[in-house]
């Protein structure tokens, strides 16, 4: 099966990308694509993290383990996508490079069969330009991830089956 995920930048603007993956693909794969879709180099430290409804963090699955003695950390290589990412649980964060916290909120949209012939991971559309540097961080609220242009009334209420390219 194919996952249909938004990616989307913890801003004020709207900055988005969405990817197609298979849902067998490791965390590591998808790591890979987020970078490659928003123009990082991918050489930095990243985690996801899983969450509930309300975007309170909980699981980390990091990258690389960087502790001295080895922990239980999951790993992204170790990690099947379906494995956290699932239509109950649809949910995650997305940190990269843990000096500047790029974060991103991922969404699964949507679940489709395979196209034979086509490659993935796809980005499927492209909205807005990534800063020179992270959006300011205001740890006191809880993210909102509603769009203020005029084509989107609220990211909650969105038929993604209609804005897929």
């Amino acid at each position: 099966m194919i996952y249909k995920i938004r990616i989307i930048l913890d801003a004020e603007e709207d900055i988005f990308r969405d990817v197609e993956i298979e849902d067998n693909s490791t965390l590591e794969e998808f790591h890979n694509a987020i970078t490659q879709a928003f123009g990082f180099e991918g050489s930095e430290m990243a985690s996801f993290y899983t969450c509930d409804e309300e975007w309170n963090q909980d699981e980390e699955i990091a990258l690389f383990d960087m502790s001295d003695n080895g922990s239980d950390i999951r790993l992204m290589n170790e990690t099947i996508l379906d494995d956290v990412l699932t239509e109950d649980n649809p949910k995650m964060i997305y940190v990269y490079d843990f000096f500047s916290m790029w974060t991103f909120f991922v969404e699964l949209a949507d679940i489709v069969e395979k196209e034979d012939g086509r490659p993935y991971p796809n980005v499927l559309f492209s909205f807005g330009e990534l800063p020179d540097s992270p959006p300011e961080k205001n740890f006191e609220s809880k993210p909102s991830t509603e769009f203020d242009d005029d084509y989107l009334d609220s990211y909650d209420d969105m038929d993604f089956d209609e804005n897929w390219n």
